[in-house]
């Protein structure tokens, strides 16, 4: 009897990040093949226009044309992973969520569609300085300028957020029949809808980590790769092929 395969696992960044974000993850993820793309409008891809059609073809790139994949993703890599998931369930042997399981509507998705039209009227450059450094507080106090775009990523931000408000929500998550995390900090906000989607997905393991923050991948490391080997493991188990 051949051994189950290791599945491939593509991380996707959050707004304002860039692949750099996941680049500690190989080495604590040994054995799998970890791929991390730069969403449109981010990392070395800052020139491009951000659509979500844009990233939905970066996913699609990314995977292998063979074996099981596990697509997982930060924030807004978390909400294109589960728009991804829903358009393509056959594809991906488990979803991974982490810090993505705010619903963007009401009176939380007011604050963040407000701050991303502050982006053209104030400029890109200025509102990375300022909230670079809120940024840097809830890292921690890390470096986190290999991992963070300049003014470049905040330029994205209003079509993004425009996208996931109009395209994503726990419905996405209904009728998917593979292994679902969703992961979050204890401390942050964007964990105030995990309800909503549990219950779209009961079969999904609910993970909440305490005192951390909406940087857990950042801030929790080992932690968060603990969690992501735990949905490999579940995937390779009920990947058929």
């Amino acid at each position: 009897m051949s051994p189950t395969p290791t599945p491939t696992l593509v991380l996707l960044h959050g707004t304002r990040m860039n692949a750099g974000f996941w680049r500690g993850y190989p080495a604590l993820l040994p054995g799998v093949r970890v791929v991390t793309p730069d969403l449109p409008g981010h990392g070395a891809r800052g020139s491009e226009e951000f659509t979500w059609q844009a990233a939905l073809a970066t996913v699609e790139s990314a995977l292998p044309p063979a074996g099981p994949v596990v697509l997982a993703g930060h924030s807004l890599g978390g909400y294109v992973a589960m728009s991804y998931a829903a358009a393509q369930p056959t594809r991906l042997a488990g979803l991974g969520l982490v810090g993505a399981t705010g619903v963007p509507a009401g009176a939380g998705a007011a604050v963040y569609r407000g701050f991303a039209q502050l982006v053209p009227l104030v400029g890109a450059e200025r509102v990375a300085r300022v909230a670079g450094a809120v940024m840097r507080r809830l890292a921690g106090g890390r470096d986190i300028s290999q991992v963070t775009d300049d003014g470049q990523g905040y330029a994205a931000m209003p079509a993004a957020w425009s996208a996931v408000m109009a395209q994503c929500g726990p419905h996405l998550l209904g009728g998917l029949d593979i292994p679902v995390l969703l992961l979050n900090g204890g401390l942050d906000q964007m964990r105030l809808g995990v309800r909503a989607y549990a219950a779209a997905c009961p079969g999904a393991c609910v993970v909440t980590v305490p005192r951390a923050t909406h940087f857990l991948p950042l801030t929790h490391p080992e932690v968060c790769a603990r969690h992501l080997r735990g949905l490999l493991d579940r995937a390779a188990q009920t990947y058929r092929g």
